[in-house]
C-alpha cells in the first residue's frame, strides 16, 4: 500500500529507502512461537508473548536495560528454569527468517540508493544481521537499543536519515508494517509505504528510486 509520493526531483540528495526489519525483511514468526510455547507451558499466548515483552519498549528496546536482565525478568515472569530458558532463547533465534526476494530487491539498490535498516530491535539483533550478512547488503542500521529511541518517536527517524547521508526527508522512502510509524515518516515529510506483501513492496521502492533518481 503506497502513501505519500517523492520529493522533489532537483534535489542533489541520492534517492534513501528506511526499511524495518521485523515483519518487513524478516517476516513475524512471534505469533506462531507464541501459540506454540504457551501450549507448552499452559498459557495463552498473547500472555506467553506478554512474558517476553510487557513493559520492555522503555527498557531493553531503548538500551535502558541490558538483554540479559531483561531475561531474567522474564525467566521469572514464567517460572522457568535455566534450562529452559535457554532452550526458548535458541528456538525464538532459530525461527527469525529473511524473505529472500525482498532482501535480493535491496541488494539490488546498490549504487541506485541508500538503504538503512530501522528498526526497533534487542541488542541481540546485530549479531544476528551480521551472522546472516544483512550488514553487507545494507549501507547502514539504526537499532533503537543503540540510539536510545524507538519509533515512532521521530528521532530515529532523523538517525536513519543521517546514517543515509540524506538531508532532505522528501528523498526517503520509509517502509514499514506498522500503519504508525509509516505515518509518523509521513509527518516528518518523507514518503511512506505499508509492507503488506514482498512484491507490492519492491514495486514501490522501484517506482520511487526511479522518480526520485531520475533528478
Amino acid at each position: 500500500m503506497a502513501i505519500g509520493r517523492p520529493g522533489d526531483p532537483g534535489d542533489p540528495d541520492p534517492p534513501a529507502i528506511l526499511i524495518d526489519i521485523g515483519g518487513g525483511l524478516a517476516p513475524d514468526h512471534l505469533p506462531a512461537a507464541g501459540a506454540e510455547w504457551g501450549d507448552r507451558r499452559g498459557i495463552p499466548q498473547h500472555t506467553f508473548l506478554a512474558a517476553l515483552f510487557a513493559g520492555n519498549d522503555d527498557q531493553v528496546l531503548i538500551g535502558r536495560m541490558g538483554q540479559e536482565a531483561w531475561w531474567r525478568i522474564v525467566r521469572r515472569r514464567l517460572g522457568a528454569d535455566s534450562g529452559l530458558m535457554t532452550e526458548l532463547r535458541r528456538d525464538l533465534a532459530a525461527r527469525r527468517r529473511w524473505d529472500a526476494d525482498l532482501v535480493a530487491g535491496v541488494r539490488a539498490l546498490r549504487g541506485r540508493a541508500r538503504t538503512v535498516l530501522v528498526s526497533n530491535a534487542w541488542p541481540e539483533m546485530r549479531p544476528a544481521l551480521a551472522a546472516s550478512g544483512m550488514l553487507d547488503v545494507v549501507a547502514g542500521t539504526v537499532l533503537s537499543c543503540e540510539v536510545g529511541c524507538a519509533k515512532p518517536d521521530p528521532r530515529i527517524y532523523a538517525s536513519a536519515l543521517r546514517r543515509a547521508g540524506v538531508a532532505d526527508p522528501a528523498r526517503a522512502l520509509f517502509v514499514d508494517d506498522t500503519a504508525g510509524h509509516v505515518r509518523t515518516a509521513l509527518a516528518l515529510g518523507m514518503a511512506g509505504h505499508l509492507h503488506i506483501d514482498t512484491g507490492g513492496t519492491l514495486a514501490q521502492i522501484e517506482e520511487f528510486v526511479r522518480a526520485v533518481g531520475a533528478g
